[in-house]
């Protein structure tokens, strides 16, 4: 399994940078090649070009937005795939003055892909997934 986390401070207040990273169809507007829907607790990426790709369902089994008391927020998605499998965490807490600070944690595993390639999945993961939260965050 592939563990990873990544990290960014924004100048945004928490409720807003929440939003932003739990518009799940914005997450297939900033992750290459993937279109996501929801419903419910149930969110659905799929990744391909073409009729060649997969499916990422996604069930939600924690949502717990940033309260008015200034607290912070999780969301966590339990990934159930043919292919992908492990979870994801989306945190937003209260960072220094003011701003937000986000945390995108990723455990995944891909069912075909021997456990000696977990390094390069981590290391991908973090550059596709650091480059869409980049996006996430910054875009309007």
């Amino acid at each position: 399994m592939a563990e990873f986390v990544i990290e960014r401070t924004v100048p945004l207040p928490l409720d807003e940078a929440w939003r932003r990273v739990t518009d799940w169809p914005r997450h297939g507007r900033v992750v290459p090649f993937t279109r996501v829907t929801a419903h419910g607790r149930s969110v659905r990426a799929r990744t391909g070009v073409g009729p060649v790709g997969f499916l990422d369902p996604m069930e939600i089994t924690v949502w717990s937005p940033p309260g008015d008391d200034g607290e912070g927020g999780i969301c966590r998605l339990e990934k159930r795939g043919r292919v992908v499998l492990g979870r994801a965490e989306l945190e937003v807490r209260p960072g220094p003055g003011g701003r937000a600070r986000v945390l995108w944690r990723e455990e995944v595993r891909l069912r075909f892909l021997p456990s000696f390639l977990d390094g390069l999945l981590r290391i991908a993961g973090r550059y596709v997934f650091g480059r869409a939260l980049d996006r996430l965050l910054r875009w309007e």
